[in-house]
């Protein structure tokens, strides 16, 4: 791993989008693995999140990708393993208040993007994507355990047992309750 470290100079360059800094650093992210110029666009990650690199091989050879947004070090991450990279986001935040948005900024790409790539690599949107796997791990809730419909759905990420309960109707064709009877 590098010997840089993230001084204040370097923390001050990453949360204001210094360009200047830009050539100096790059600093990666341990929780997405993508790596970004100091003056990247992309959502202002937790400082303990952070590590810094001499250069874009150094990121690479530390098994870092670079990001979509800033494109570092001129490289890009190819659009299928971007998109793999965004279902294992989404997989392992699946239970947290996720929007295209914010599931744009933590994969560092615009929503526009995002939205056009996933659905020209898998065939469906990334919201459709999050819907099915908040409806699959609802459904093993569901045959496996004895917690409420209402607990269910808050720990498969829906906000409120309304729309859990329209949601995992619209994709099963029934509700919670009468799945849980049925199976």
């Amino acid at each position: 791993m590098s010997d840089y470290y993230l001084t204040k100079k370097r923390w001050q360059a990453i949360s204001t989008n210094d360009k200047a800094a830009d050539g100096s650093f790059f600093y990666g992210v341990t929780s997405t693995k993508i790596f970004c110029y100091p003056s990247c666009k992309s959502r202002l990650p937790k400082k303990e999140n952070i590590v810094i690199f001499h250069s874009a091989e150094e990121a690479f050879s530390n098994g870092y990708r670079a990001c979509k947004r800033c494109k570092s070090g001129g490289f890009a991450l190819p659009d299928a393993e971007w998109v793999n990279n965004i279902e294992t986001y989404i997989n392992e935040n699946f239970s947290k208040p996720l929007t295209l948005q914010i599931i744009a900024d933590d994969c560092h790409g615009s929503p526009y993007h995002l939205h056009r790539t996933f659905k020209r690599i898998t065939t469906i949107t990334p919201i459709t994507y999050l819907e099915n796997v908040r409806i699959n791990y609802a459904k093993q809730q569901l045959l496996h355990t004895d917690q409420s419909i209402e607990t269910i759905g808050k720990m498969s990420g829906f906000p409120n047992p309304s729309h859990f309960s329209t949601t995992f109707k619209r994709h099963t064709g029934l509700s919670p309750k009468k799945f849980r009877l049925t199976q």
